[in-house]
């Protein structure tokens, strides 16, 4: 099982780093509980969220800004200022895939994450110990390609626990818990790695803003279930991708998980979002926060449309750049209350007010939307 970490900020904050959750990990859920803003009111902030730290590294893209810090490392994480799996010898340790890949006399081997004991995980790419060579370490592309594993600021592999350790303290973490969808998980298996996952959250997050997330619905629900102080959230492609499960299949079952299983909230595949934007206000009417993720989210007009949606937070690679770009949206809207120059703030907690469920539009504003919704559903 793989643990992926991920890092969130509200832009315009200048000392938190560019990937934390601000206001504590309660900050990100409380969107849910404000009030729908009365015309010309302004909007509570977005949460911008780093994906794998300072974001994906996107091997085969020509953008040189998806190769520039070394993915889940806490080079990355500081950076960015997010996945995590249990080795064979039950340690968390932060990496994406489920598989990890080298080269060995001129073959290409592949070694599921799970099997590898903690010290043959941290051999690969770079080490600590500077006299010492890790082993090479490539990655398989969605087209089945696998190239070398090339950034232009490398990094040592990292444990969950240094993670919590070294990285700046004021950077919140979503730690998703992955697990490969290829295998059946019995509930005494996962209960056992996510208890492993806990201890090490437990005693070193100390007053780091944290949340967990999943796609395995079942993790997610126990997760939920072994602990009420830290939130959780399922994460869902809403059908974009059609697996076994029917749970993950839909935001309608993803509702109603969340809703049997007490979960605060829902991350959802951008696109899907856009496709069915009625589902944004079913979430809302069900009292859970709404994130998304995706390629989409580094598009700062469909960051900012959402925004406009009702939506809590966005996960992004572009960390700056759309941080950057909320800002400039929020300050041609309206301010939000407490910051007179238009820029986002910190999110504040507040339990007590009502859910919101409709999102209030000015005139321009639905002009913007009208004009921008066909290209980005295109």
């Amino acid at each position: 099982m793989a643990v992926q970490l991920k890092a969130a900020r509200v832009a315009a904050v200048p000392d938190i780093a560019s990937a934390c959750i601000n206001a504590g990990a309660e900050s990100v859920m409380a969107r849910d509980a404000a009030v729908a803003p009365a015309a010309g009111a302004a909007r509570a902030p977005l949460v911008v969220i780093g994906h794998r730290g300072k974001g994906m590294n996107a091997l085969a893209s020509p953008d040189e800004r998806l190769r520039e810090v070394k993915e889940n490392s806490v080079r990355s994480f500081n950076e960015a200022a997010r996945t995590h799996d249990v080795t064979k010898d039950g340690c968390p340790v932060i990496f994406h895939d489920d598989f990890i890949f080298t080269e060995q006399d001129g073959k290409i081997i592949e070694e599921r994450m799970t099997d590898l004991r903690l010290d043959e995980f941290l051999s690969y790419g770079p080490q600590k110990d500077q006299d010492k060579v890790g082993r090479p370490l490539l990655r398989k592309l969605k087209d089945g390609k696998i190239v070398g594993w090339d950034v232009r600021s490398d990094d040592v592999f990292c444990t969950l626990r240094e993670a919590f350790e070294d990285v700046d303290a004021r950077v919140g973490f979503n730690v998703e818990l992955k697990f490969d969808d290829d295998l059946a998980y019995p509930e005494e298996e996962l209960t056992g790695v996510l208890r492993t996952i806990l201890k090490v959250v437990f005693e070193h997050a100390k007053e780091r803003p944290v949340i967990f997330s999943s796609f395995q619905p079942d993790a997610a629900r126990l997760m939920r279930k072994l602990q009420d102080q830290y939130p959780v959230y399922f994460l869902t492609n809403e059908g974009t991708q059609v697996y076994a499960d029917a749970r993950r299949n839909s935001l309608e079952e993803a509702v109603r998980l969340c809703r049997a299983g007490g979960l605060q909230g829902i991350v959802s595949e951008a696109r899907a979002v856009f496709r069915h934007p009625s589902a944004v206000a079913m979430v809302k009417e069900a009292g859970l926060s709404l994130l998304t993720y995706g390629t989409l989210n580094n598009v700062p007009e469909a960051v900012y449309m959402q925004h406009l949606m009702g939506l809590d937070g966005v996960i992004v690679d572009l960390v700056q750049e759309i941080t950057d770009a909320v800002s400039e949206f929020a300050a041609v809207v309206a301010p939000v209350a407490g910051h007179e120059d238009g820029q986002v703030g910190r999110m504040e907690l507040d339990r007590a007010a009502p859910a919101k469920t409709t999102p209030y539009f000015s005139p321009r504003e639905i002009s913007f939307l009208l004009r921008l919704i066909p290209e980005l559903v295109q």
